[in-house]
């Protein structure tokens, strides 16, 4: 099997080929791309730039993937106000692209969504099969994408995610390590409730369903393990909460020395571009349902990742020290 993992160099892709290089076999072959055709260190990588739609199909055929892990967006939330037209060919009509190659070849695709399909007003963690009501330019893009590659035939997986972070990349986890250089005072949002979840447990959720769902096995009686699944880490906290934890966690491992007083304040004191989500948790009783994946609870997947981040900073000292 030919593995095909695009966004190579973004927070997911990058523990995608961690994670399954670790559930790796003679039998399977992962090839990561990004845009430019160069992993972060400089090695040569297949190229694939999804807002060049004409020259994907020759592109994938150049590569030959019996799966496409899709894990390359268009992610900046508020510019994309401004640049519809770029985030819906990147987040929508490209997709549509990657399963219409797919279903002309029996490959299969797995590709990424967000809490922003939603519109944030639920009273209980959202389903996969609630209503859809994007509030912005990149949730209308992304809930295309959805559709895009539902109606392209493909056999595929859309695996929606939020509050996405990690020890590397731009996410809320290195912009608090900055400010907290910075500033000795933040204002963070208080009214807006998700789950922190990981880069790098996506990246483990998604190796574990891809070896079951491409198990020639694991599907009888003509079920299919086909859909929507929601993946994020279980519990729930604000972004003053997350705050918090991540301010504490450094403080503990030594990676910052004075923690920030931390204001909480509501959405309205701090106007953005795009109207986000008041309400981002996401169900995840389907995906323990057709995969026995129990996830963690947020606060051990940020212990985890601020273990990598203290190996990240401080390559000779081990991690928890």
């Amino acid at each position: 099997m030919r593995i095909l993992v695009t966004g190579a160099n973004g927070q997911v892709g990058h523990e995608l080929l961690r994670a399954l290089a670790e559930k790796s076999s003679a039998s399977r072959q992962i090839i990561p791309a990004t845009r430019d055709g160069a992993l972060e260190d400089g090695t040569p990588c297949g190229c694939i730039d999804l807002a060049d739609i004409d020259g994907l199909p020759k592109a994938l055929a150049r590569i030959a993937p019996n799966l496409i892990i899709n894990a390359a967006a268009y992610t900046a939330v508020d510019r994309a106000e401004d640049e519809p037209e770029l985030a819906t060919r990147i987040n929508a009509d490209a997709v549509g692209a990657l399963g219409a190659w797919a279903a002309a070849h029996a490959a299969r695709v797995v590709h990424y969504s967000t809490d922003y399909v939603f519109d944030g007003t639920a009273a209980r963690p959202y389903l996969e099969d609630d209503p859809t009501h994007p509030l912005g330019v990149y949730g209308r893009s992304k809930l295309a994408g959805e559709c895009a590659l539902r109606e392209s035939g493909a056999r595929h997986l859309i695996l929606r995610t939020a509050w996405v972070y990690g020890a590397r990349g731009h996410n809320f986890l290195r912009t608090m390590l900055r400010l907290a250089a910075e500033h000795d005072e933040l204002r963070i949002v208080d009214d807006q409730i998700g789950a922190p979840t990981s880069a790098g447990l996506i990246a483990g959720v998604t190796a574990s369903v891809v070896a079951r769902w491409c198990d020639p096995t694991a599907e009888s009686g003509g079920r299919t393990l086909d859909g929507a699944y929601h993946v994020v880490a279980a519990g729930q906290t604000s972004w003053w909460g997350f705050a918090r934890a991540i301010f504490a966690r450094l403080a503990h491992v030594g990676i910052i020395e004075r923690v920030p007083r931390l204001h909480a304040i509501r959405t309205g004191e701090y106007p953005t571009r795009a109207k986000r989500p008041a309400y981002s948790v996401l169900d995840t009783s389907r995906l323990r349902e057709a995969f026995g994946i129990d996830l963690p609870d947020w606060q051990a997947a940020l212990d985890s990742v601020v273990d990598e981040l203290v190996r990240l900073l401080n390559p000779a000292r081990p991690s928890g020290a």
